[in-house]
């Protein structure tokens, strides 16, 4: 399994960003498998951001309600982060991720730089 990010980069506080994360593996069906997003800081632990389920429940981290917005596209495997109102405090590599059947979340991507300059 290959998860692939992209889309982040130097934003100032109040653009807005919509992450990426590209899909694909042989023994993977991205249609039947929950997918997430989390992000880490300097210093920090990672953290959890959002997950969609395969039929688009979702589920965000309490930090970040009401800004950020996960959506999938099963026919492109691929999973999205909208996040509108960029503050400072959202700098950190955000990494896209899959639910792995008994086990929770494995197989990362190697992550897209988010850069929030005030």
């Amino acid at each position: 399994v290959q998860l692939v990010e992209s889309g982040g980069g130097l934003v100032q506080a109040g653009d807005s960003l919509k992450l990426s994360c590209a899909a694909s593996g042989d023994s993977f069906d991205f249609s039947e498998t929950a997918m997430g997003w989390f992000r880490q800081a300097p210093g920090k632990a990672r953290e959890f951001v959002a997950s969609i389920t395969y039929n688009g429940s979702r589920l965000y981290g309490r930090s970040v309600r009401g800004r950020f917005t996960i959506s999938r596209d099963n026919a492109k495997s691929a999973v999205y982060l909208e996040i509108t109102n960029l503050q400072p405090e959202d700098t950190a590599v955000y990494f896209c991720t899959r639910d792995v059947p008994t086990t929770g979340w494995g197989d990362w991507g190697q992550g897209t730089q988010v850069t929030v300059s005030s």
